[in-house]
């Protein structure tokens, strides 16, 4: 799948009333040729800043769910990626730069008590993301 076949998936889901966390799993699922309703269905607790609070932004938590998905211990006889913990710190400063220019990592700071921005700045920083967390996967060859 290309990129541009990503970002139209992505804006699919949007379209279909899907946020960040969920959209981020479904395209982690998705590349796997898995489903996993009740996952998505859990991520939604993550929407407009864990329940639509305007706190921690959805794309931080979803990327390091997607992050998780592909690093992370799922069954009792499985191992973690041994840098998992290392590469989800990466992330999360990597996402407190580029978010630095809105004053916070919540999406409140984000989007700037502006509803409209959610529609320019969401869709750019979600892309974003999805970039990076596929960056430092291959990067730590973990996937």
């Amino acid at each position: 799948m290309t990129m541009d076949d990503v970002l139209e998936r992505m804006l699919e889901l949007s379209r279909d009333g899907f946020f960040c966390g969920q959209i981020l799993l479904t395209l982690a699922l998705e590349s796997e040729e898995k489903e996993n309703p009740d996952l998505i269905r859990a991520m939604g607790g993550l929407s407009g800043g864990i329940g639509n609070t305007g706190e921690i932004c959805g794309a931080l938590t979803g990327g390091a769910c997607f992050l998780s998905y592909f690093l992370g211990k799922g069954e009792a006889d499985e191992l973690e990626h041994p840098d998992g913990n290392r590469i989800l710190g990466e992330f999360v400063e990597w996402f407190r730069d580029y978010t630095g220019e809105y004053g916070g990592i919540s999406c409140r700071c984000i989007l700037q008590g502006d509803e409209r921005n959610k529609i320019q700045r969401c869709p750019m920083l979600l892309q974003a993301v999805l970039e990076k967390c596929m960056e430092l996967l291959e990067q730590h060859e973990a996937i």
